[in-house]
């Protein structure tokens, strides 16, 4: 199978799960509304392909990758909201608030929230043994990624007010909590997936780690290319924020030839990380991925 029908595979699979989640009208609906909305699934697609790399099976790591993506899309929303980006669009569609209102939109980021940890320990994977431990250490990624040092912490950082422009260092560090943190969890948590195949390799999982790592600083930099230079028609959210918000981007500060190179070199590095570890199911398709993010153009 080449690399587009395999992708279309692993998303087909996470949008048919999806669909499954939260039916009904009111609170429900506003969930259903952000969760699906599009997007490229890039999050639980990593989690099966890492649970299939390290010897089991895309569905095995199918639930884990819904928790992430309930996640992710709770921080989407919240992201959007008037006290923080103030943005009315996000994947081509009116945000979450604009459509049912600020109370509603927050409460739907909350609800999402814990629906995301409920569906990881709910999970119902086809393993041998080691179920348990799986969705134990797979839920205790998620809450590290969520929460002060991960997604949470970059986002305080990132919404302080500053007297003078950010350090490639600070943005940096910033950006590795607000995007890296919940790649990393959503690759280590498809290595924590497949434990039902192996034991948990400390290897595989540093070399997960560190491929998300440098696969999310290249995302991140990416995206702050395509904020510069895209359109919003061809973006499907709105283009020039970061400038007229006068917000320190990688752009700002280190221009747009440069920062095309960068991208680049995240890239190679995140490929070199899964030179490591033992993969029975291979790494082809992880690298070509990163390869792909790093060419994309919205």
């Amino acid at each position: 199978m080449d690399f587009t029908k395999e992708l279309d595979t692993a998303r087909q699979l996470v949008e048919n799960r999806l669909t499954a989640f939260f039916p009904g009208s009111g609170l429900a609906e506003a969930m259903r509304y952000s969760l699906l909305a599009g997007g490229k699934r890039i999050r639980p697609i990593l989690t099966m392909k890492f649970c299939e790399a390290a010897g089991g099976t895309m569905e095995e790591g199918l639930d884990f990758g819904c928790g992430i993506e309930m996640l992710h899309t709770y921080s989407l929303i919240h992201d959007d909201l008037p006290c923080m980006d103030n943005d009315d669009l996000r994947r081509g569609k009116p945000t979450n608030h604009i459509i049912f209102g600020e109370c509603t939109a927050a409460l739907a980021g909350d609800a999402l929230q814990a629906a995301a940890f409920q569906t990881v320990l709910s999970a119902e994977g086809t393993w041998r043994h080691g179920g348990a431990a799986s969705k134990a250490l797979a839920a205790k990624l998620l809450a590290e990624a969520a929460g002060l040092e991960g997604m949470c912490g970059g986002q305080y950082w990132d919404t302080l007010p500053v007297k003078a422009p950010r350090t490639v260092e600070q943005l940096t560090a910033i950006n590795d909590k607000k995007t890296g943190a919940l790649l990393r969890a959503a690759c280590m948590m498809g290595v924590a997936a497949s434990l039902g195949h192996r034991d948990v390799d400390s290897v595989c999982m540093e070399a997960a780690q560190n491929y998300a790592t440098n696969l999310g600083l290249a995302f991140q930099i990416q995206d702050n290319l395509l904020d510069a230079t895209s359109t919003t028609e061809t973006l499907g959210k709105p283009v020039g924020s970061d400038e007229a918000n006068h917000k320190t981007t990688y752009v700002t500060l280190l221009g747009v030839e440069e920062c095309t190179h960068q991208v680049q070199a995240y890239t190679a590095k995140a490929k070199a990380a899964l030179e490591r570890g033992t993969w029975p199911g291979g790494t082809t398709f992880l690298c070509t991925l990163a390869d792909s993010l790093a060419e994309r153009t919205n």
